[in-house]
């Protein structure tokens, strides 16, 4: 018995001692990974030369930029349309730009950034051959993973060009020209309601209707059923989408912050359980799609984007095919990327139309010129001119990617033709993320001139491709380098035929309930939809599409 007391007694002290050695080793890996190596790393980057807001280890700036956040939050007045909005949507960023320039670090969590306002700067960091040391943050493809997966937006390298390679030919001038027919008829339903609208009000009123909500869900059906042949059951993916962008991004979160899931077990359980449901309906979607090509109906489809991925392979290289998990990722990645850069230009255009009703009777003027009361087509849409520079000018004042990040795969030496008086090269050390300002970037003055900040479609006018911008990375709309938008010609081919069918039907005026608020959620939208005025025009110069 004293045996077996005493042989228990060891147990006990040995399994004692082995969870304290664990629970020291955690403690030391968690000092270690929150305070011993950001320090290190703000070292190496003071000495580079960067400056900054100072961190406090293990959030960073966090503290500072939601204290920063809620105190500018101020109601703005009804009917104010200002397009000044970097101080308002990224204050944080504003004052620390007042503080330190264009190019300082700052610590989301335990992890650096390098801000970037600097075109300049962005370029000797990343030309040529130097954008190939520059990947995708992996704090943002952890945090992003529940949206994204591993698709397109988040692919590195090889993968990356893979995919690539596989969803370029489903943005082909053929393609998005098969699909116009689908975009007037899915518009036409939503002009359709904004009609039964005004008609409730009395034929002849201006009636106030959430333009955004319309056209955010036509875009979505738009997408559903051109790139993914579904005809019912895309609401359902669109609002679980809605509905996960808004648990990822509306709220502050301790992104960067060593085990801050596990402070937020709810919320990261949450965001896990609605992935998997959204994961089920595009297995189902794409469930049925294969069976529709084993029963011979394939050849009944156009080349949409999901019957080119589930084709990559058939060829013979089965290194290009995708496997079901790969497939769900890029059907999420398009399903969402592909509607909500297209349905925010619009918006945001409506809105700036409905301010500066010149340019809604110039553009107005132009679809009248161009294609009359007929059907839209491809080469008249090529002839929309004034309608293609209003549509950079407001990707320029409200870019639907705010910003854009980067993270380094290697230290990276930036070019030293900027270096004065024999001065050490500039080296961010690897794994130091970059953060892209495009907001900023997009409104200073001295890039822009005085009015950067007003709507001027006409300095994109003759062969002022870059509006006149002082420097060709300082107008950065889809992104830049090989990593472009693949899908900016959808967006600007369906942005051209909703806007033609609304500026046939209405006229637009800002309505006394709008609030201009632009915020955050990882694209740049309005905080509670866009109120417009909708005049119903003549009926003789605002015939419906006939199909």
């Amino acid at each position: 018995m004293e045996l077996a007391v005493a042989a228990f007694s060891t147990l006990h002290g040995t399994m004692a001692a082995g969870t304290l050695a664990a629970l020291a080793l955690a403690t030391s890996y968690f000092l270690y990974a929150a305070c011993l190596s950001p320090a290190a790393t703000r070292r190496r980057l003071r000495k580079a030369g960067f400056g900054g807001p100072a961190p406090s280890f293990p959030l960073g700036n966090l503290s500072e930029i939601a204290a920063s956040c809620s105190t500018s939050s101020s109601a703005p007045a009804s009917g104010v349309v200002s397009s000044d909005i970097h101080g308002a949507v990224f204050p944080y960023f504003a004052r620390w730009r007042a503080a330190f320039g264009n190019v300082f670090v700052y610590w989301l969590g335990t992890e650096p950034f390098v801000y970037v306002a600097d075109p300049e700067f962005l370029k000797r960091a990343t030309a040529g051959a130097m954008g190939r040391l520059w990947g995708k943050p992996d704090v943002f493809r952890r945090d992003r993973m529940p949206m994204f997966g591993r698709g397109l937006v988040m692919a590195e390298g090889d993968e990356w060009a893979r995919h690539r390679h596989v969803i370029a030919p489903a943005f082909s001038a053929t393609n998005l020209n098969d699909m116009i027919s689908l975009m007037e008829e899915t518009t036409a339903k939503m002009l359709g309601e904004w009609d039964e609208a005004v008609a409730a009000a009395g034929r002849s009123a201006a009636v106030a209707v959430d333009v955004e909500r319309g056209v955010v869900r036509n875009a979505a059906e738009i997408i559903a059923r051109a790139s993914f042949g579904i005809e019912e059951g895309g609401a359902r993916v669109f609002d679980k989408l809605q509905a996960m962008q808004s648990m990822l991004f509306r709220s502050n979160r301790l992104v960067g912050v060593p085990l801050a899931r596990l402070l937020h077990l709810r919320k990261t359980y949450e965001a896990w359980r609605l992935g998997r449901e959204i994961d089920a309906l595009l297995l189902d979607v794409i469930d049925a799609r294969r069976r529709a090509a084993a029963g011979g109906e394939a050849g009944k489809r156009k080349k949409d984007l999901l019957s080119l991925l589930l084709a990559a392979g058939d060829e013979g290289d089965k290194k290009r095919m995708m496997t079901s998990r790969e497939l769900v990722d890029e059907c999420k990645t398009f399903f969402f990327g592909g509607h909500e850069t297209t349905a925010l230009a619009v918006s945001w255009t409506l809105l700036m139309l409905a301010a500066h009703p010149e340019w809604q009777r110039a553009l107005r003027e132009e679809v009248r010129e161009v294609a009359g009361d007929g059907p839209l087509d491809a080469a008249a849409l090529s002839k929309l001119t004034k309608m293609g520079w209003v549509l950079n000018e407001v990707l320029r004042l409200y870019p639907p990617s705010p910003n854009v990040q980067r993270q380094a795969l290697h230290d990276v030496t930036l070019n030293d033709d900027a270096n004065v008086d024999g001065a050490p090269p500039v080296v961010i050390p690897k794994g130091t993320n970059m953060w892209i300002d495009v907001v900023a970037m997009h409104h200073d003055e001295a890039l822009w001139g005085p009015d950067a900040n007003e709507f001027r479609p006409e300095r994109f006018a003759g062969a002022a491709a870059q509006g006149g911008c002082g420097h060709r990375l300082g107008y950065l709309p889809f992104g830049f380098g090989g990593r472009i938008c693949v899908g900016r010609n959808l967006t600007g081919m369906e942005y051209r035929v909703v806007l033609a069918m609304v500026l046939r039907r209405f006229e637009l005026a800002v309505a006394t309930e709008y609030r201009h608020a632009p915020r955050i959620m990882l694209s740049l939208r309005p905080s509670d939809g866009i109120q417009l005025l909708l005049t119903p025009l003549a009926v003789s110069s605002n015939a419906s599409i006939k199909h």
